[in-house]
């Protein structure tokens, strides 16, 4: 089945570089009550969204959509590569990746990234960002099931080039990866999962003329991202 959404409905991340923070689009929580916390909590993170460039509205979506999940699982493949990469956990946020080995780490930049990994040399890094969504959206499906157009509309934002876009169901978590080329010279791999009430997105950025190089580091690094401790 596949979703048609307008801008007016989702309004996507804006354009990211490597020399900035990710610009990440937040998911709105539905007004579900009105005391004055939830409504404080809701405003917060909608300046955020609006910080940022944006945010995805999903509670226009029914929760059979927002749940919907596929059936067939994709082993998860992934290497240290001799060690360039090193195992992470965070245990406050409950996710396990793969980082690579020497970079800095930065943690907690409010309304820009939970954990960020940046190259010693160059502008190169990878961070991950979480937001909040309603209890009853538990897949990123509820951003629609169709990912190629939702990866064009991300592109589009992004004013970029859509390399490659694809879903992995893997231990029971429902990823949308995207491949994108961005025309100041940006290449990004973007993947955006729905677990424990959070909306978890992991980019990483490298210089075009280098990703040829590190293609394989990157693919490792996206395709380690767990949003739960196994």
């Amino acid at each position: 089945m596949k979703l048609s959404f307008s801008l007016s409905t989702v309004l996507l991340a804006a354009t990211t570089t490597t020399n900035t923070v990710n610009a990440f689009a937040g998911i709105t929580p539905p007004p579900t009550t009105t005391s004055t916390n939830e409504i404080s909590r809701r405003d917060s993170f909608a300046n955020v969204a609006t910080l940022i460039g944006g945010g995805i509205a999903t509670s226009i979506l029914p929760s059979s959509i927002a749940n919907a999940m596929p059936d067939d699982e994709t082993a998860r493949i992934t290497t240290r590569m001799g060690g360039l990469l090193d195992r992470y956990q965070d245990v406050n946020l409950g996710i396990s990746i793969l980082a690579p080995s020497g970079w800095n780490k930065f943690e907690g930049e409010v309304g820009a990234y939970n954990l960020k990994w940046q190259d010693l040399v160059g502008d190169d890094n990878i961070k991950i960002s979480s937001t909040p969504v309603k209890s009853t959206t538990t897949s990123i499906s509820a951003l629609g099931e169709d990912v190629q157009a939702l990866g064009l509309s991300l592109a589009e934002k992004r004013n970029a080039k859509l390399i490659k876009a694809n879903e992995r169901f893997t231990d029971g978590v429902l990823y949308y990866e995207f491949d994108f080329a961005i025309k100041d010279d940006t290449h990004q791999l973007l993947s955006l999962s729905v677990l424990k009430g959070r909306v978890w997105s992991v980019d990483a950025n490298c210089q075009e003329k280098r990703y040829a190089k590190r293609a394989e580091m990157y693919n490792n690094v996206i395709g380690s991202f767990v949003p739960k401790l196994t």
